[in-house]
């Protein structure tokens, strides 16, 4: 991690918030075979979790190889704004 907390009990929840997020990531992949997954809001903001996060989904998935890209959003935290401002319009 480059930028690991020096505090172990921080150290000891971003390396759960890595594991958790590689088992709920893989039921959505087991099951719907997505193209893309987009982490969204201020999660999204957690680089961590494109590099050990992903790690951790291929631990949990059913293929041998994880074959799904997973993105930040286009938009970046604006991103439901802009989808809040599409449905008011």
């Amino acid at each position: 991690m480059a930028d690991a907390p020096t505090d172990p009990h921080a150290a000891a929840t971003i390396a759960r918030l890595h594991e958790y997020f590689g088992q709920a990531v893989s039921v959505v992949t087991n099951l719907l075979d997505p193209d893309v997954i987009v982490i969204g809001g201020g999660v999204g903001n957690i680089g961590s979790l494109y590099t050990e996060g992903y790690a951790a989904l291929a631990r949990y998935i059913f293929n041998d190889r994880v074959e799904v890209p997973i993105v930040k959003p286009i938009l970046g935290d604006s991103a439901g704004v802009f989808g809040a401002a599409a449905l008011v319009s």
